[in-house]
């Protein structure tokens, strides 16, 4: 015997949320508060120096287009 599925007064239960794996994915795509672009912080060069809590760091975006932060 299957079980039957919760009703609520007005109709059929709501639908339920996504399974978690899905909902990472999905979260993915959404753009966070305080994003910046790449270009933006590159300025259409390759490298950029950031100074964070007194130490200088290195952006560098590679040919492949990926980045790399150093210290």
């Amino acid at each position: 015997m299957t079980p039957a599925l919760p009703e609520t007064v007005n109709g059929p239960a709501p639908p339920q949320p996504e399974a978690p794996h899905l909902q990472c994915r999905h979260a993915a795509r959404a753009t966070p508060p305080g994003t910046l672009d790449s270009t933006a912080l590159l300025q259409g060069g390759k490298t950029v120096t950031i100074r964070h809590n007194g130490e200088l760091y290195r952006l560098q975006a590679t040919r492949q287009g990926k980045l790399i932060l150093t210290k």
